[in-house]
């Protein structure tokens, strides 16, 4: 039986482009339109799995996956950073001077804004997914309105490509991590190398300079580190930190110290480093 795994976003989207090349295996995917929706699928039991975008080198964190990963008590279990190439599309017959309007996600958007800037009568329209737009305008047949998405998405519903990697910067990659519910003790392996966890600290001057010195001298490399501010406790702040390491020995030996240096200390997940 094939294992089933969420995704935001239909045949052709960037999150189902990760899940053929990440697993191995054959998997059954499940076509989400909201990341609460993904999150709601692997919760329920619906699906073992899901892959949600957690970050872009031009747009940075989309911070509201990371709240919905700790609120949820998700568990990370791999990444897979994938080479983006945002690609204008509509029906056949039509030129940039005929597009009034490009519909696509937000983050889509932003990370083609100097494109935009360029073409100030296009009307630049939020939308929940960049391929599901690109499938709504091949079947309405809708003139004069263009998706942002990738190659595959123009082949699977048969749309031109009226500009190519529109993006604002060349090299433009996203990190998508691959999350589920259950937290099961690893084994100190070889195997993992990388670790998120999450932590909060108070207010205070060299609260973080401090547990940051702690994981260099653990010889622990940070890769990632994101703060969100505490909603109900002012000037309080979760720490979304990402680090890779040689020897698991070194993180168990630094997570041991962060428990009675940090407050909520949380190990969202411990996996291979994709980079490494």
């Amino acid at each position: 039986m094939k294992k089933k795994v969420a995704i935001q976003g239909v045949e052709g989207s960037f999150h189902h482009i990760v899940g053929t090349t990440f697993y191995n295996e054959s998997i059954d995917m499940l076509e989400c339109q909201s990341f609460d929706d993904v999150v709601d699928a692997v919760n329920t039991g619906i699906c073992e799995e899901a892959i949600m975008a957690i970050e872009n080198s031009i747009a940075g964190s989309i911070i509201p996956n990371y709240a919905r990963i700790d609120s949820n008590q998700l568990n990370i279990i791999g990444e897979c950073y994938l080479n983006i190439q945002h690609n204008l599309m509509a029906l056949t017959g039509q030129s940039i001077k005929d597009i009034k309007e490009v519909h696509s996600h937000p983050m889509a958007l932003l990370q083609c804004k100097r494109f935009f800037d360029l073409h100030p009568h296009i009307k630049l329209v939020e939308a929940k997914d960049t391929a599901d737009v690109a499938k709504s305008i091949a079947a309405d047949q809708k003139m004069g309105i263009a998706a942002i998405g990738s190659e595959q998405a123009s082949e699977i519903f048969g749309l031109n490509i009226l500009e190519r990697s529109i993006q604002t910067v060349e090299k433009n990659q996203t990190r998508f991590v691959i999350i589920n519910n259950k937290h099961t003790e690893l084994p100190a392996s070889s195997a993992y190398d990388k670790a998120s966890i999450k932590f909060e600290l108070d207010h205070k001057r060299g609260s973080l300079a401090a547990v940051l010195n702690m994981m260099s001298d653990c010889k622990l490399n940070l890769t990632k580190i994101q703060s969100l501010p505490k909603i109900e406790k002012p000037w309080k702040y979760a720490f979304f930190v990402d680090v890779t390491f040689e020897d698991y020995n070194d993180f168990n030996k630094a997570i041991a110290i962060i428990e009675i240096m940090a407050e909520a200390f949380k190990i969202l997940g411990v996996y291979k480093n994709s980079k490494s």
